[in-house]
């Protein structure tokens, strides 16, 4: 397997990716019965040197329900008939992932309502607050 390039200056080497076939469901014909196209690939989470602390962190939230029980993601394709094409789909996958991980989250900016803000909210509790006075019974 070759390395998996992510950015211009980001590849992730090949010996901490894995992968196995296995029988798939659905397309096939004939074959679905004799040809492993089914693709699980793992990447080495753990034991990557590549990725730095924060963004292995990132890509743990990210891919949470696709960990194994060592750490390391996994991810599964089917989609394609043919065994290679399921390959390279995993691999897109798992890139993406990592694109996505490699980005770190805005900063929220603090803000706060406006002076017409509170006031039109101001106004619209005291008008619900007049609307249920009205519902109540009059004593006479």
């Amino acid at each position: 397997m070759d390395d998996l390039r992510i950015t211009r200056t980001l590849t992730i080497p090949a010996r901490d990716l894995s992968w196995s076939a296995a029988r798939s469901g659905g397309p096939g014909g004939q074959n679905v019965n004799k040809v492993a196209s089914k693709v699980d690939l793992r990447f080495d989470l753990p034991g990557c040197e590549v990725l730095r602390a924060p963004v292995k962190a990132r890509l743990r939230r990210i891919a949470d329900n696709r960990l194994d029980a060592d750490g390391r993601v996994m991810i599964a394709s089917s989609t394609h008939r043919e065994q290679h094409r399921n390959l390279e789909d995993a691999r897109d996958r798992l890139a993406d992932l990592i694109r996505r991980a490699l980005k770190p989250p805005k900063k929220r900016k603090k803000t706060k309502p406006s002076r017409r803000q509170k006031q039109k909210r101001l106004d619209a509790k005291k008008q619900r607050s007049q609307k249920k006075q009205r519902r109540q019974k009059v004593d006479y």
